[in-house]
């Protein structure tokens, strides 16, 4: 680690998706700010600032002096859409203001493919709101929109591989959906640091480069394979996971992980990425292929005990 590598503000660090953008950065010689609700263990390279996106003083602190800031950090489940509304969007906009009073030019979004469908759920609505706010900044942004994200110390995908051993895996009855695997997309968003032509005021739609993306029974068969299983495929329909969010809610409560909101989401036909919205590959292509990732995450989760 050089110690005159140039700062980047890093949101969302202590989570599946920022643990693997950290280690990028770290690996590539930056120097990183990163923003934490919990006291972290000390680490070379690393400042921790505690606070959260409501916390402007903290905000302050995370962008000061920093080249770029990677706004990973998000709420992806939410019992109302306040929760939405607070961590999604003013959560950005108070981090869009405090990187504009610091004078920090480079900023990258991690958005949603949801974005593109902000009428289907109120998680894409926050999210294409986020977009709308950076957009109308005067910051050199760049927004990426991941598809499915899959790999090592993910929670949510880790019900399917749990499902997978027991032999049932659960899906939506139709549809298809791109995949990316974790250290892919935090290879794409540390690349995306250094302003340019190519990548200035864009919006990227990354993915594994499996054209037209994965019908959801082949993803499911592929997660079984990954846990040495044939699963039965189990094709819910909206209403039957409509269903499940009620009955996930009777028992969890505001912890629900099936909410409607999600139903509504998953149900949806095509999270497929958009054609011409990848990104130049002189910038990035992936190097994981998903079945081989699938794999190695399977094997992951049982080393660490989460299955």
């Amino acid at each position: 680690m050089h110690s005159e590598g140039p700062i980047v503000a890093l949101t969302g660090a202590t989570g599946f998706v920022g643990h693997s953008v950290l280690e990028e950065l770290l690996a590539q010689g930056y120097q990183v700010r990163a923003l934490t609700r919990r006291a972290q263990p000390e680490r070379a390279g690393v400042v921790w600032i505690a606070g959260d996106l409501s916390d402007r003083a903290a905000l302050s602190e995370l962008t000061r002096g920093a080249e770029a800031t990677i706004h990973v950090a998000g709420v992806t489940n939410a019992p109302d859409v306040a929760g939405f509304e607070a961590g999604n969007v003013t959560g950005t906009l108070n981090l869009i203001e405090a990187a504009v009073a610091h004078g920090v030019p480079r900023f990258v979004l991690v958005s949603s493919l949801s974005a593109r469908e902000p009428g289907l759920s109120d998680y894409g609505a926050s999210k294409a709101r986020a977009e709308k706010l950076l957009k109308a900044s005067p910051l050199d942004w760049t927004i990426v929109r991941p598809p499915a994200i899959f790999g090592p110390r993910d929670k949510e995908m880790m019900e399917l591989f749990r499902a997978a051993r027991w032999g049932i895996v659960p899906v939506p009855a139709q549809g298809r959906a791109s995949m990316i695997h974790v250290e892919d997309l935090a290879r794409l968003l540390v690349a995306l640091v250094p302003p340019g032509e190519a990548v200035l005021r864009q919006t990227f739609e990354p993915d594994d480069g499996k054209p037209n993306g994965w019908e959801h029974t082949e993803f499911a068969l592929a997660i079984g394979q990954a846990m040495g299983r044939r699963p039965k495929v189990l094709g819910l329909s909206r209403k039957a996971l409509d269903r499940a969010a009620a009955v996930d809610h009777f028992l969890r409560g505001t912890k629900a992980k099936m909410t409607r909101d999600r139903a509504a989401y998953f149900s949806h036909p095509d999270w497929v990425v958009t054609p011409g919205a990848g990104v130049p590959p002189a910038i990035w292509q992936p190097r994981i292929e998903t079945r081989e990732g699938l794999r190695t995450t399977a094997a992951w989760y049982r080393e660490n005990k989460w299955i």
